[in-house]
């Protein structure tokens, strides 16, 4: 049985007074989901404060993005080996506001989900295709290529350390969200893919929804036979809305 998982995405979002508030009402609240975990995957600059504040409680952390070098001139960069410090759990690696944004290709996606599970943390890794990649209807290609490249460069095994998150892109931030038999239907390929290397794997393999999750929408997919929790956005940023997804969950 997979133990759902809520990770929450604050993106370039918070300060310390809102993050305080944030995190106080989240910890208040934790107590009441009783079978799924949970994690906060903040800007660089909180990790300290995040992990003062979450250490000790049932919230993990992690970070949005990291290098795949391990150190060197490379200015402005985070290694895995920094975010080990600040006891980070989980990283955000391809997500689609990298990709589209800053460039991030299918091989630099797969070297930073290898960085990440060679530091011992969970790499959570999002595939996802934009809004005319659906209307083409090469949805299934768009995410087969985008996991291929990490099994091509680490082998089916190595997503038993990670979490897949399929985020739909048009559905990120826009308020539209994936029908529940839309979701399920990616979900399952994603899962049918890597059971064609490896069932055990695929069986184990948490994936996770990442398209506006909100409050409303969160039992229906949820309830899903292959979502087995979310990568929440917006939602993540309300003490109230996140635990109540949370709660769904579990």
């Amino acid at each position: 049985m997979r133990r759902p998982l809520v990770a929450g995405n604050w993106k370039m979002n918070g300060s310390k007074a809102s993050n305080k508030e944030l995190l106080d009402g989240l910890k208040s609240g934790i107590g009441e989901v009783k079978a799924a975990d949970a994690a906060v995957c903040v800007p660089f600059v909180y990790l300290a404060d995040v992990q003062a504040e979450l250490q000790g409680t049932p919230i993990a952390w992690g970070a949005q993005n990291v290098s795949d070098k391990a150190s060197g001139a490379f200015t402005g960069e985070i290694s895995c080996g920094m975010l080990k410090d600040f006891a980070c759990s989980y990283v955000i690696v391809g997500h689609s506001e990298r990709r589209s944004y800053y460039g991030e290709d299918d091989a630099l996606v797969a070297q930073k989900f290898a960085a990440v599970r060679a530091a011992g943390m969970r790499p959570i890794l999002c595939l996802g295709e934009t809004l005319d990649e659906r209307e083409q209807g090469v949805t299934n290609d768009v995410v087969a290529r985008q996991l291929d490249a990490v099994i091509e460069l680490e082998g089916v095994a190595a997503l038993a350390d990670g979490v897949i998150a399929y985020e739909p892109v048009w559905a990120i931030g826009t308020g539209r969200t994936a029908t529940p038999e839309q979701a399920q239907e990616v979900h399952a390929f994603i899962r049918e893919r890597v059971a064609g290397h490896d069932a055990a794997v695929a069986e184990g393999l948490r994936l996770l929804y990442g398209g506006s999750m909100n409050p409303g929408n969160a039992a229906e997919l949820l309830a899903q036979a292959d979502i087995d929790g979310g990568l929440i956005g917006g939602a993540s940023l309300k003490a109230d809305q996140f635990l109540s997804i949370c709660r769904a969950a579990g």
